[in-house]
């Protein structure tokens, strides 16, 4: 037990080392038990072919068949059997009459008696026999032949015999060449155990199973546990490794890039055709910011990992607070326009100007903006909103006007920031369309049963007609969008009015404009 409890705590390289050399002894020792087995049965064979051989012969010789009708058989054939044994080699030749009396032995002292082994099968059979029988001078080889009279009856047989320590010794010599064989497959079949065990000992880097096996869980259990989508790809495009938050962002993942249904823009970040850090892609619904970062191993590349963050929810928020800042300073902007305006009434009245202040006042008020929007607009945020925007927009030279049908009852918008970012981005979208320059921006916003219609136009140069189907899918980041009016803004526009169940679109007259539906 101790042993074996040794042999599990060694190393990785030792105990491959073993298990080799170990297959190698009992292949090659099976391999050589085999061999000589089969030797040892072909000598076996041929030793009885041939002592067959021979005893078939005396059965044949005429005088050993005239000498059974003769007085004593004995003193003719024992002479005969003599000088075959002699001359042949063989261990003995013995003959017997049809009742198994010996007329030929080695042993002349066995002559007269029955044969030690039974040949009643060749007498009664007339057939000849080839074995290994255990007699009076040894285990050997022999082979028995019937001797048949001049009318074809069997009268006796011959039997001819070599001892197996012959057949052994023989064996025995041919063995030392299978000796070496078997050492040097061995010695060879050792150095390429060695050779392995080491090559196999780099590759894992000296670690042990144990070590390797704790690393990948712990692997497991980090990559999986890491918030962040986490890609790995080869250097042909092959996704070798994907997490479970990359899979819940990106949704299906193929084998390959190619075959990963993502968009050309999302191909091209993962594919390093667009190279950078933090870019940002639009997937579906999801606004995500993706890193690639080549990963080499012992100084050689590999392939890339990909790190994605989904950034959806704090893009959707950047943008509303932008919104809400652009409205307090608009709001600071009327309330210092109000306190001048103040001012000034009450100067034309301590001066005593009580008309000038009357029609100032009068003025005032029928050019006061705000109290416009508020009428149509019932809804305080939204209404904000527009007030900030009309307020952005003369500030870089721009004229934004509510259209006659806007009608925005209070209460009916329900929770407004779905409005308010739709509102926001295609009115931000408009005065990025004038590019500085002196134009108008009509907005028409309008409830009713199905929901919020709302409708943004800008005297700008409009929509190339290859963006028109293109200009809400990929967002401000792409190719497309660094030649041409398309933003950011714009896809979350189109998410949210997706995610309610509606819809937006653009068509150019006049300029760009755009029209969205938000349940």
């Amino acid at each position: 037990m101790s042993r074996v409890r040794r042999v599990h705590q060694a190393s990785l390289g030792t105990q491959l080392f073993v298990l080799q050399v170990v297959i190698v002894f009992l292949a090659v020792g099976g391999t050589a038990s085999v061999w000589a087995q089969l030797t040892r049965e072909q000598l076996d064979s041929q030793y009885q072919q041939r002592a067959l051989a021979i005893a078939e012969s005396v059965a044949g010789m005429p005088e050993v068949r005239e000498a059974f009708g003769a007085e004593d058989p004995a003193k003719i054939l024992q002479p005969i059997a003599a000088g075959v044994q002699l001359a042949t080699g063989a261990d003995y030749v013995v003959i017997a009459n049809r009742d198994q009396i010996r007329y030929a032995h080695p042993n002349t002292s066995l002559i007269g008696k029955r044969l030690s082994t039974d040949g009643s099968h060749v007498l009664i059979s007339g057939a000849a026999w080839v074995g290994i029988e255990t007699g009076t001078i040894g285990r050997t080889v022999r082979g028995k032949a019937p001797v048949f009279d001049e009318y074809g009856m069997v009268i006796g047989l011959t039997s001819v015999g070599v001892l197996e320590e012959v057949v052994d010794a023989q064996l025995g010599a041919a063995l030392p060449p299978l000796v070496w064989t078997v050492f040097a497959v061995l010695l060879a079949g050792s150095g390429a155990a060695a050779l392995i065990a080491q090559r196999v000992r780099r590759q894992t880097f000296g670690l042990e199973p144990g070590e390797i096996a704790a690393l990948l869980e712990q692997r497991e259990g980090v990559l999986h546990g890491v918030k962040e989508g986490v890609l790995a790809l080869d250097l042909t495009g092959r996704v070798t490794l994907v997490n479970d938050a990359a899979r819940e962002l990106l949704g299906e993942v193929g084998e390959t890039l190619t075959e990963m249904p993502v968009s050309d823009r999302m191909r091209d970040v993962l594919g390093g055709a667009d190279p950078g850090e933090d870019r940002v892609v639009l997937h579906g619904e999801r606004v995500l910011v993706l890193n690639r970062t080549p990963v080499s191993v012992r100084g050689q590349h590999r392939g890339w990992v990909v790190t994605l963050r989904d950034r959806t929810e704090l893009v959707r928020l950047s943008r509303e607070l932008d919104d809400a800042s652009s409205t307090t300073e608009a709001l600071r902007a009327q309330a210092h326009e109000f306190a001048n305006r103040m001012h000034t009434v009450v100067g034309l009245l301590e001066l005593g100007e009580h008309e000038a202040a009357i029609g100032y006042i009068t003025q005032t008020t029928r050019s006061t903006y705000a109290t416009g929007i508020r009428s149509q607009v019932g809804d305080p945020t939204l209404a904000a909103l527009l007030l900030a925007k009309s307020a952005e927009a003369a500030e870089r030279g721009a004229t934004l006007v509510l259209a006659d049908d806007t009608d925005v009852p209070e209460g009916r918008l329900g929770d407004p920031q779905d409005a308010v970012l739709v509102v926001g981005n295609l009115v931000a979208n408009a005065i990025d369309a004038l590019e500085g320059a002196a134009g108008t921006i009509e907005v028409s916003v309008r409830a009713d049963d199905r929901g919020l219609h709302v409708r943004v136009g800008d005297s700008g140069p409009g929509i190339t007609p290859e963006l028109v189907e293109e200009v809400f899918r990929e967002g401000f980041t792409t190719k497309a969008a660094q030649s041409g009016p398309r933003g950011l803004g714009l896809a979350l526009t189109r998410q949210a009015c997706l995610r309610r169940g509606g819809w937006v679109r653009v068509h150019n007259s006049d300029g760009a404009v755009f029209t969205a539906l938000l349940p």
